[in-house]
């Protein structure tokens, strides 16, 4: 997926466009993510689709619930998907500095002259 050590940096333009690449998968992933979310609060939770895209958003972001549910299928929905959403954070997270990460550890083993503007006559 990403060069091997031995070959040259990414141009500027194609490391971009990679980024862009994992930031677009990122946000499909929260997007689906907060729909499953929704949908299970709103089903299960009886709680109308603004608090139920509340409670989704809040628990994607790292920050918990707001209120309360009533029901045991809602409380075991909340805590499944409270599990579930602390590994998308996580994995998100790392999608997004995959490439910054590996381009930073790439330019660190770069010989001299295979850095942009050092090339040899």
């Amino acid at each position: 997926m990403y060069e091997r050590h031995s070959d040259p940096l990414l141009p500027r333009p194609l490391f971009l466009r990679r980024l862009a690449l994992h930031a677009l998968t990122a946000g499909g992933i929260v997007a689906g993510s907060l729909g499953i979310g929704m949908l299970g609060y709103h089903l299960l939770g009886k709680q109308a689709w603004i608090d139920a895209f509340l409670n989704s958003a809040m628990l994607l972001g790292g920050m918990g619930q707001i209120g309360d549910l009533s029901s045991t299928p809602a409380k075991l929905f909340a805590a499944l998907f409270a599990l579930y959403a602390g590994l998308v954070l996580i994995a998100v997270t790392t999608l997004i500095l995959a490439p910054v990460l590996h381009r930073v550890l790439h330019s660190v083993h770069l010989e001299e002259s295979d850095l942009p503007g050092n090339a040899e006559p």
